[in-house]
């Protein structure tokens, strides 16, 4: 869709991925069906699939066919989901609303929520595993940003900063960790979908990535505190209840924002070696920004 508007491109990318994830998910013939719908539950039917959009985004960097890029945008989208279960969990977040909905533990029950995320991890490296054929290293890429060093560790990182005060650089490096390691694993997973990059175009991409990352968390951080429940599908106000360390406690909801510009600005540097093949990713950086949900 080179002529499509943005609006677009990303309904037919979104569209595209709901279909795909239907398709690997457990169907109502699973041995566990209150396991299966669980995690169909949490997965299917909403969401900004923003992760999956990255994928598509950057594999036209690469004049990659969308079909190379389905499994990792399904399993991107799977880590994505399973990491929202537990993030809600009463061990956690203690949330129950999520994407306008009850969340997955308080639908079923908080064992089988449990189950459900650990599947879908699972899931999303037996998906990831089609596409492995042709570069093995991709799920090791996805792992690195799913584990320790990445989305697992900045929740360890968030949940021991919880009602202290951070400086700015560890602040960011939680927000790193902990949203901007799937965001960035995403863009890479689409830059692997065909022809092997440069490493000028790799670079690219990378730094792409690092500032698009943390510009969609601070934008969180504003929605918090902006927005409303019934806007955003989860609870508004959350980080303020939970006394937890944000770019709005760090800097005030001006200076957030001013934050979000400028890294948004430092995509579109980046791009620029690219040319209009990053088009769309250009564009994702915009809509990371400017969104109200």
């Amino acid at each position: 869709m080179p002529d499509a508007s943005f609006a677009d491109w990303s309904r037919e990318r979104q569209q595209r991925i709901e279909g795909v994830l239907d398709r690997v998910l457990p169907g109502d013939d699973a041995p566990a069906g209150r396991l299966a719908a669980a995690m169909r539950y949490a997965t299917l039917g909403g969401g900004k699939r923003v992760r999956p959009l990255l994928v598509y985004a950057a594999s036209e960097v690469t004049g990659a066919d969308p079909s190379r890029a389905d499994s990792p945008a399904a399993a991107v989208e799977l880590i994505h989901a399973y990491s929202l279960i537990h993030d809600d969990l009463p061990c956690m977040d203690d949330d129950s609303l999520r994407r306008g909905k009850p969340t997955c533990h308080v639908a079923f029950d908080v064992a089988t929520a449990l189950l459900a995320g650990d599947a879908l991890q699972s899931l999303a490296f037996a998906v990831l595993d089609d596409a492995a054929a042709h570069d093995r290293g991709i799920c090791r890429l996805l792992a690195d940003a799913a584990g320790c060093a990445g989305m697992a560790g900045g929740q360890q990182l968030d949940l021991d900063a919880t009602g202290t005060a951070l400086a700015a650089d560890s602040l960011a490096q939680l927000h790193m960790m902990k949203t901007g390691a799937l965001i960035r694993a995403s863009v890479q997973l689409g830059g692997r979908c065909a022809r092997a990059l440069a490493p000028a175009e790799a670079l690219a991409l990378d730094r792409y990535a690092a500032a698009a990352g943390l510009a969609f968390q601070i934008v969180d951080d504003v929605l918090d505190v902006e927005g409303s429940s019934a806007s955003l599908g989860k609870t508004a106000g959350k980080d303020a209840v939970q006394h937890k360390a944000t770019f709005v406690t760090l800097h005030g909801l001006d200076g957030a924002k001013a934050r979000a510009r400028a890294l948004r600005d430092d995509a579109h540097a980046a791009l620029a070696p690219l040319g209009a093949g990053a088009r769309r990713l250009a564009e994702l950086a915009d809509w990371i920004v400017l969104r109200t949900r």
